[in-house]
């Protein structure tokens, strides 16, 4: 299949080559691939088998991501490759995140081409989502340079699995991120993830120092990570590190995957996390996958009065001014760029 040369990793003796795009630093044996499916050692050289290669491409809102603090109801044009860091058993993506490239039909697509179809479809974003954008970096940070130079914003929604080295790398040219936190135990992410939360933590930690934009989500699942002590010990985590005011999103699970005999979240566990963040000090808890929970909107954390009022992934109503402050009382709310008025109806699939 098309290789590319990776840029994240070092050559070992014995034709061994040590990847170095996330934590887990996979040392990979000639003819072998890296724990993710995607890079693989020829000769003692790693190659990233993704490069180029999108599994999907759509034109998404932007709150879908979820971002509801960046660009509010601008569209983005999101696209993804295949492969993944982790092994989640809940994957709503498993279809290509749990693949190996040559077991899933792609298209090519170079840097070039991407930033033109954004600008074709009046994107002011490129997204890169549904499946891990890290493993994907060489191709990510190419997209970025040249949607950087024609003036388009770059986002990330990951799993926060990258090493500070990479992440060094090409801070710069990412405007936000959403992580996914998958849980507040070291237990939880080695059983299910197969990697680590305290790697999660410190590079979402980094990522907030550099300037970019950080929204989190926390997707509960009912008796695996659901407990009152773990989600107030995320909650003080996210206070401490990110701050009250960077926007939480807890998400209501649904059964899918390895995980089809569960349950779905119920909507009163999502209620008592979102009034936990609350209590913690946390300004801007949304509750996800529940459209027309009063948790969607974004409120005035001085006065309460409701400043966006949301419909999935839908803006139904917009009440701040042009400086984003509370017509009300004044207070001003911290979202990054300006509102966009949209129309019709999205995502839309182009791939």
């Amino acid at each position: 299949m098309p290789a590319r040369e990776a840029r994240f990793y070092e050559r070992m003796e014995g034709g061994l080559v040590r990847c170095t795009i996330c934590p887990r630093k996979c040392v990979i044996k000639p003819g072998e691939r890296g724990f993710c499916g995607t890079r693989e050692n020829r000769d003692g050289t790693l190659y990233s088998l993704i490069y180029g290669e999108v599994s999907a491409s759509a034109i998404d809102p932007i709150e879908k991501k979820p971002l509801f603090h960046f660009e509010p109801g601008s569209l983005t044009f999101s696209i993804s490759s295949v492969g993944c860091s982790f092994k989640c058993p809940w994957c709503q993506n498993y279809h290509i995140s749990q693949v190996r490239p040559e077991d899933y039909r792609t298209v090519r697509m170079e840097p070039e081409e991407v930033v033109k179809l954004a600008e074709k479809y009046g994107c002011p974003s490129i997204s890169i989502t549904y499946n891990e954008p890290i493993i994907w970096l060489e191709y990510v940070e190419d997209v970025a340079k040249l949607a950087k130079a024609r003036g388009l914003k770059i986002v990330l929604v990951t799993n926060g699995y990258i090493s500070l080295e990479a992440l060094d790398a090409v801070a710069g040219l990412i405007d936000a991120v959403n992580v996914d936190i998958k849980a507040f135990t070291e237990e939880f992410y080695r059983h299910y993830c197969k990697g680590t939360l305290k790697d999660v933590l410190q590079a979402t930690e980094a990522m907030k120092e550099k300037g970019i934009h950080v929204e989190a989500t926390n997707l509960i699942i009912p008796g695996l990570n659901d407990s009152e002590d773990e989600i107030r010990a995320l909650c003080k985590w996210h206070y401490e590190s990110l701050g009250p005011d960077t926007p939480l999103h807890f998400s209501r699970f649904f059964p899918c995957y390895k995980m089809a005999y569960k349950e779905p979240t119920p909507i009163s566990t999502l209620e008592k996390a979102r009034k936990i963040a609350v209590e913690e000090g946390l300004r801007y808890v949304y509750v996800g996958n529940l459209p027309g929970n009063p948790a969607e909107h974004t409120y005035c954390p001085s006065c309460h009065k409701v400043l966006i009022k949301r419909y999935g992934f839908e803006i139904a109503e917009w009440n701040l001014d042009e400086q984003m402050r509370c017509p009300e009382c004044g207070t001003k709310i911290p979202i990054k760029g300006r509102f966009h008025r949209r129309g019709g109806w999205f995502p839309l699939l182009i791939y």
